[in-house]
């Protein structure tokens, strides 16, 4: 049976998404988007305002395109953004003006309904970081200041955030939960903006302060000074921070010692994967919330799948679901088994073929060996071969920035997100390198004949 309309076929695109993309991505640009018009290869996709309109446009047009492409069986398919009913396209010159990334950003961190302490599923490899999550929910600043949460992506620290922020909102403290990226991004359009006073007060008298992936400030001067302050300030005024990343303080490399040091004053605690068991009762209660009827042995199945995380797991189910609505079959072991077998082949074998292509295509375009990119070396013409690797890994494949770090030499994220920064200004200055990434992505994606 043939998809039926721009909606479902959107529902089942977030699901392969939500498993591409980084969990605050996700949230931040495609979690609020629905599908909205589908004819002629052309895809219009409804978002909440210009700000992630012209994110999705300028960063994941790319990803999102060959997913569709994937899904209708389509030999191409364009996609268009609709922001408030009118179209939206980043080449008519439009940008936003600084005041609208805040807002943007500022209504994207309301908390997550769905994460709250009541469903999160606690096991030997979550106890200590949600007693202490709870603890100081119901005691702020008073048992662990700062409360240091750290593990791999999509164990469950967002939720354990937004858990705690609900019980604060309960006792009428004022908490801001956000992550480091939106932080960054409000102190910058603040110093723009010649309004640092205003971000000073909105942050430094925050009755909680709850911040996701503080590993992402690392390096950046100015905003670390600028959160050094902050975490004073409340620190002194016996407010809680609780902090989250994805490796412990010692780890962060780049980060200011003064800042390391603080966040060991109070209690870090991990979050390591969940076992076999765990991911099971995390499946069916992730099912009942949405209240899907799916059979145990359904459920069995996706949990001997051992995704790599939550957000995964549920991306996984999210994906049997959306294929029993379109195809208007039950949830069934042999549907189930299909959905998983096409999206798993498929991403295994284009994702590790592409990663190694673009590598190679690279390297031969600079007539280097792939060794040259993942070794030490820092001269010139190499440092400017890894920039664009980089760069083409981040456009072309599901990659993450760690992933990326690991493939070309186990290099730190924030060195690729700076990479990729700096290769893009370079683009905007220099036609032959323009040239040259034009003849690379020939490599890699071959026009049709």
């Amino acid at each position: 049976m043939e998809i039926r309309s721009a909606r479902e076929i959107w529902g089942v695109a977030l699901g392969e998404l939500q498993v591409q993309v980084s969990r605050s991505n996700y949230r931040t640009w495609l979690e609020k988007t629905e599908g909205l018009e589908y004819q002629n290869g052309c895809f219009i996709v409804s978002v909440p305002n210009t700000f992630i309109a012209e994110y999705l446009d300028r960063n994941q047009r790319s990803l999102i395109e060959k997913t569709l492409i994937h899904l209708t069986a389509s030999p191409e398919i364009q996609v268009s953004f609709q922001v408030n009913g009118r179209y939206h396209n980043s080449s008519n010159g439009h940008k936003s003006d600084p005041g609208t990334l805040i807002s943007a950003l500022s209504a994207s961190t309301q908390y997550n309904p769905k994460y709250i302490f009541d469903n999160f599923i606690v096991g030997d490899c979550n106890r200590l970081a949600y007693a202490a999550a709870q603890g100081i929910a119901m005691n702020p600043g008073k048992i662990y200041n700062p409360l240091y949460i750290y593990g791999g992506f999509g164990l469950g620290k967002t939720h354990l955030l937004h858990a705690i922020a609900h019980v604060a909102q309960s006792k009428h403290i004022q908490a801001i939960c956000i992550s480091a990226e939106q932080f960054t991004n409000e102190f910058v359009s603040a110093v723009r903006q010649k309004k640092i006073d205003d971000f000073h007060l909105k942050y430094r008298h925050a009755g909680m302060l709850l911040i996701d992936d503080i590993h992402f400030i690392s390096g950046k001067k100015q905003t670390e000074e600028s959160f050094f302050h902050t975490f004073n300030s409340l620190h002194n005024a016996n407010r809680q921070i609780v902090i989250t990343s994805d490796r412990p303080p010692k780890a962060i490399t780049l980060l200011d010692k003064r800042l390391r040091s603080r966040f060991e004053w109070g209690l870090v605690a991990d979050i390591q994967p969940p076992d076999r068991q765990t991911i099971r009762t995390i499946l069916q209660s992730k099912a009942l919330q949405k209240e899907i009827d799916i059979a145990s042995e359904v459920l069995d199945f996706l949990a001997s799948q051992v995704p790599q995380n939550i957000r995964e797991l549920e991306g996984l189910l999210n994906r049997v679901t959306a294929f029993a609505k379109l195809f208007n079959s039950p949830p069934s072991l042999n549907l189930a088994e299909k959905a998983i077998a096409d999206i798993g082949s498929r991403e295994r074998t284009f994702d590790l073929s592409t990663q190694s292509l673009v590598i190679n295509a690279v390297a031969h375009s600079f007539d280097m060996k792939p060794e040259d990119l993942k070794g030490s070396k820092r001269d010139k013409e190499t440092s400017l071969a890894r920039r664009i690797a980089m760069y083409l890994l981040r456009q072309e494949t599901a990659c993450s920035l760690a992933q990326i770090g690991a493939l070309l030499g186990n290099r730190d994220p924030s060195s690729v997100t700076n990479a990729c920064k700096k290769f893009s200004a370079e683009l905007n200055s220099n036609k032959s390198l323009k040239h040259q990434l034009a003849d690379i992505q020939k490599i890699i994606n071959p026009p049709l004949k």
